[in-house]
């Protein structure tokens, strides 16, 4: 009778639990084979209780456990019996298509997964040897807890099938010690964590393509071994020891039945087929292998002590396939239970068991969203609280600790251990509890404040429309100021001065000179590129051949912009640099950073400063004066609409100074990589960044630029062409330009190389091709007259036609002298223009020694200069005048003509300035020639400082004083010895066929000059 209840209070569970019928053939026969004793005793009102339960549609088992509850057990057995034998087959139907009051028609939807049919209330083995493994990440799962797990994986996906449909729904799931994998099948044990959770699959979906478990962790366990899966089915099949079950974690080692009990069930099998009749075919569908025993919901402790499984009995075969064994994948494993060491509650475990418990209510506290579970868990009964071996699991996996500290939890069988691991856990997890509600609290009451801000001004709009003292024209304006921000990124500083005068605007009267100020104000605040920088190209290979493209030589420019843009590309970024090319005119130094903004695909603007004398024009202008307005920067980053331009400014050399101030000072924070990244310009009044803009100056002498500014830049020399440079610039450039500007077609003209050699030689011996160009466009002028006029096809220009077009030469010849007389010296002069041929013209007037009185002191020469000398010069001519007389009187003590003479220096060219200390070898040269009426080698030219001691010193302009010894036909050239250097970077076809000496002292040039003389 007993027995009988509780199959009774089973079935009552089974449609209680899950609100449907639940293996309709089990409950059956557990029925028919042990109630047929026991029915006799009860009264129920049978034929109420049939009419209800036999009806032509399946009742709900709600409908179905509410009968149970209200009527008694029937003593009339055959008539219930009866109603379970035809009723089972309806129950299964009603099941597997989900329809609870009426059988299932063709037009009703089928769902897309259906759940495996598993027990509502299903007992839980306590030994079971050989489980599949689930591998997880991140978390490992504690027992008492349950985890939703998706599986992919085909092959476990079979094994996790198979292992249901044997009504072995259990798993072994183990963390895996490499986060960075997400799949659920390992390939070696050697990738788990061997103490795991032992998991029954609580409910089963199938979606085809994969299966989602609810799973409930029950016991802690320990991989032993891998298996295959035939070896677990030869141990685990149904039917063997391994059925021994228990509702969770025992207090001690579970005793097991033993093949006893093994029998008994088999006897119960066999009586219950005897009995169940006609009802035999039916109960072959459903899996009836293992018999249920009741559960009673009391707590437990875990084991004590791993407890070994018995042996394995007879294995059976299933009928359906098997995977095979993949290579290199875990999918069963061996595993022993782990329990935990005897422990003694003593004080210091209850003060630990209360300090989790108080700090655990603290973070339920703090985070509602362990707030629900937790207490649930807690009013369940004392279970949980007064029992360390779960509190330790339940503090564990409420907290966000690493992997290694939760696994090193669920290892732990030292229960003191485990509490103190779990308190320090739960303490960080307080702490962090607390962290997150801080900011939670300090973000909402900013969000509150704002949003309050926001609702009453926009109360306070609606108020003043209707008072009519806003207007909507000041909404639109506000509305576009917004609008170009939107994608821009404004520092803080700005956005706070707009914020605050977008407010001002909105007091001001529409109409007053003050909120025109403040609109043309925000204006350009808002006009600005904030955070808008141009995307630039960083390739070098591209870079160099749009700046060979449009430019002929400047290898130095051309290397400086190409190191920059490696240094970009490494770094990822660019930072903005100052470049100043400095160099004659016409030599391409303002075209060239055009070039360079193309080459970097970043915008370009440019000014000159030429002339400039208002600070204002750099800086702007303050907005307390009318017509204010910023400066040139600030215009330039308006026009450009991004940060991180290419600017030239033009002519530093030519800056003014005013009683406006001194624009040159003005340029050193601009040009200060150190402090334009806060420039203030004082119309705007906020800090700009111009660190990303690349500034590029051009100058033409560096002697007019103040030396603070100077060191702010970096110097690249632009040096002037040579002939055969300017023949391919014209060649390459300058004449397919001229040609399409004029019109004229290729085949109207042929223009000869002779005729542009002539060109350049005697009409355009300037270091640029600014002049060159003039004459090659009168050239194509003059041609498209001729075409257009008298009808010519085609105009040919030679040597000897060339005056016809550009009119006669300026230039016959560099030489003034074809050969040198005694007391002339060529020397080399740099000058704005490029180099030049500079001749030393000197003559003797002998003292007339007759009009001398009898026993007067013998006379002393002296030395007159001109030719429009500067100071630098004059002083250079009477230190080589001192040397030339001391160098004379230790090289010839016989020649006293220096020192008894009347001496007269002349440099030719009078209308021309000559300035500097360069021509110092070459005075002393023409001073020693004439005194000994000697005349110079005809083929040297010379440059180069001399002290007063001799020593020859170094000078500047190497490249362009070589060009202009070329171009006069000079064969030798002598330069100081320190500007060795120099001259060995000079190009292969400037220095060809050059016979250069290198002089430290005087006595080397002498040696050099008149080596032919004695």
């Amino acid at each position: 009778y007993k027995a009988d209840l509780m199959n009774y209070k089973y079935l009552r569970l089974g449609l209680n639990a899950n609100m449907r019928l639940v293996h309709p053939l089990r409950i059956g026969r557990s029925f028919s084979s042990t109630y047929a004793a026991c029915f006799h005793s009860s009264k129920i009102q049978h034929d109420r209780f049939s009419s209800s339960l036999n009806s032509s549609q399946c009742q709900r088992p709600a409908m179905i456990s509410t009968t149970f509850n209200k009527y008694p057990l029937s003593y009339n057995f055959n008539r219930l019996d009866n109603f379970l034998k035809l009723n089972t087959l309806k129950g299964l139907q009603c099941y597997q298509s989900r329809l609870y009051c009426a059988p299932p028609e063709d037009n009703d939807p089928q769902p897309e997964d259906h759940n495996m049919n598993l027990p509502a209330t299903m007992t839980v083995p306590e030994i079971w040897p050989n489980v599949p493994v689930i591998a997880i990440n991140r978390n490992p799962v504690f027992p008492r807890f349950i985890k939703i797990v998706e599986i992919m994986d085909k092959e476990l996906m079979d094994v996790i099938r198979r292992k249901v449909r044997l009504n072995q729904p259990y798993a072994g799931v183990f963390m895996k010690r490499d986060d960075s994998n997400d799949n659920v099948v390992v390939k070696e044990l050697s990738e788990l964590y061997t103490v795991g959770t032992f998991a029954q699959i609580h409910e089963l979906q199938d979606m085809g393509n994969k299966l989602r478990l609810i799973l409930m962790a029950h016991r802690r366990i320990r991989i032993v071994e891998q298996l295959s899966e035939e070896e677990d089915l030869q141990t685990n099949a149904p039917g063997t020891a391994a059925d021994t079950t228990t509702t969770g974690e025992s207090d001690s080692p579970a005793s097991t039945n033993g093949p006893s009990t093994l029998r008994r069930r088999r006897k119960t099998r066999k009586s219950v087929s005897s009995e169940k009749g006609a009802s035999s075919a039916t109960a072959e569908a459903v899996d009836v292998s293992a018999t249920i025993t009741p559960v009673e919901e009391t707590a437990k402790a875990e084991s004590t002590a791993p407890t070994e499984a018995p042996a394995s009995g007879d294995a059976t075969t299933p009928p359906f396939p098997i995977a095979d064994k993949p290579t290199g994948r875990v999918l069963m494993v061996k595993v022993e239970n782990v329990g935990y060491e005897k422990f003694v509650v003593t004080e210091v475990i209850k003060a630990v068991t209360q300090e989790i418990i108080k700090t655990i209510r603290e973070i339920i506290t703090l985070n509602p969203l362990y707030r629900e579970s937790v207490q649930q868990m807690i009013q369940q009964g004392q279970r949980v609280v007064d029992n360390p071996v779960y509190l330790s699991d339940l503090a564990a996996s409420l907290t966000s600790a690493s992997p290694a500290e939760l696994q090193q939890i669920l290892e732990e069988q030292n229960i003191s251990d485990r509490l103190m691991a779990a308190l320090g856990l739960v303490k960080k997890e307080l702490e962090l509890s607390k962290l997150q509600a801080s900011i939670a609290k300090e973000v909402e009451e900013k969000v509150r404040t704002h949003h309050r801000k926001y609702m009453l001004m926009e109360q306070l709009k609606v108020i003043k429309k209707e008072l009519g003292i806003e207007k909507d024209d000041k909404d639109a304006i506000e509305e576009k100021f917004r609008e170009r921000l939107k994608d821009k990124v404004v520092p803080e500083a700005v956005m706070t001065v707009i914020d605050e005068e977008l407010n001002k605007l909105g007091f001001l009267d529409s109409h007053s000179s003050e909120f025109s100020v403040t609109r043309n104000y925000l204006d350009w605040l808002t006009v600005l590129p904030w955070g808008v920088n141009s995307v630039e190209d960083l390739a070098i290979k591209q870079a160099k051949e749009i700046l060979d493209e449009d430019h002929y030589g400047m290898e130095d420019v051309k290397k400086r912009i190409l190191e920059f843009i490696a240094v970009a590309q490494l770094r990822g970024s660019t930072q903005g640099k100052i470049l100043c090319f400095h160099g004659p005119p016409g030599v391409g130094k303002t075209s060239i950073a055009k070039s360079i903004a193309r080459a970097l695909n970043r915008k370009y603007f440019r000014f000159s400063v030429g002339g400039m004398t208002d600070v204002a024009e750099i800086k702007g202008h303050r907005r307390t004066y009318v017509g204010a307005m910023p400066g040139k920067i600030i215009q330039c980053l308006k026009k450009t609409a991004t940060e991180n331009p290419v600017v030239l400014i033009d002519e530093v050399d030519k800056i003014g100074r005013g009683y406006q101030g001194d624009p040159s000072a003005a340029l050193l924070e601009l040009l200060d990589p150190e402090q334009n990244n806060n420039f203030l310009d004082h119309y705007i009044d906020v800090p700009v960044d111009l660190s990303r803009v690349l500034f590029i100056c051009t100058a033409n002498v560096l002697d007019t630029i103040p030396d603070p500014l100077k060191d702010r830049m970096e110097m690249i020399d632009v040096s002037g062409y040579v002939a055969e440079e300017k023949m391919e610039i014209a060649n390459t450039y300058l004449t397919p330009n001229a040609r399409k500007a004029s019109g004229i077609e290729e085949n109207m003209i042929e223009l000869e190389p002779a005729a542009v050699e002539t060109l350049i030689k005697r009409y355009c011996r300037e270091s640029g091709v600014r002049s060159l160009q003039k004459h090659i466009e009168r050239i194509m002028r003059r041609t498209a007259y001729l075409i257009a006029s008298d009808g010519v096809d085609v105009v040919k220009i030679n040597e000897a036609n060339l005056e016809e077009f550009v009119g006669k030469p300026k230039f016959n010849t560099d030489r003034m002298y074809d050969v040198t007389p005694p007391g002339v010296a060529m020397g080399l002069a740099w000058t704005a223009m490029g180099g030049s041929t500079l001749y030393i013209e000197t003559s003797l007037r002998p003292i007339d020694m007759s009009t001398l009185k009898e026993g007067a002191p013998a006379p002393i020469g002296t030395l007159e200069s001109t030719g429009h000398l500067g100071d630098v010069m004059k002083e250079s001519v009477r230190i080589s005048y001192m040397f030339a007389k001391n160098f004379m009187a230790s090289t010839f003590p016989d020649n006293k003509a220096l020192l008894t003479s009347n001496l007269h220096l002349h440099v030719p060219e009078g209308a021309v300035p000559k300035d500097g200390p360069s021509a110092g070898v070459t005075i002393v040269t023409a001073l020693v020639s004439l005194a000994r009426g000697v005349p110079t080698r005809q083929d040297v030219a010379m440059t180069g400082e001399l002290s007063l001691t001799g020593k020859v010193l170094p000078v500047g302009g190497i490249k362009e004083k070589t060009i202009a010894a070329r171009r006069a036909g000079v064969n030798c050239l002598i330069i100081p010895a320190e500007n060795k250097k120099d001259y060995a970077d000079l190009p292969d076809f400037i220095t060809e066929g050059l016979e250069v000496h290198y002089a430290a002292k005087y006595s080397d040039v002498y040696d050099v000059v008149f080596k032919d003389s004695s």
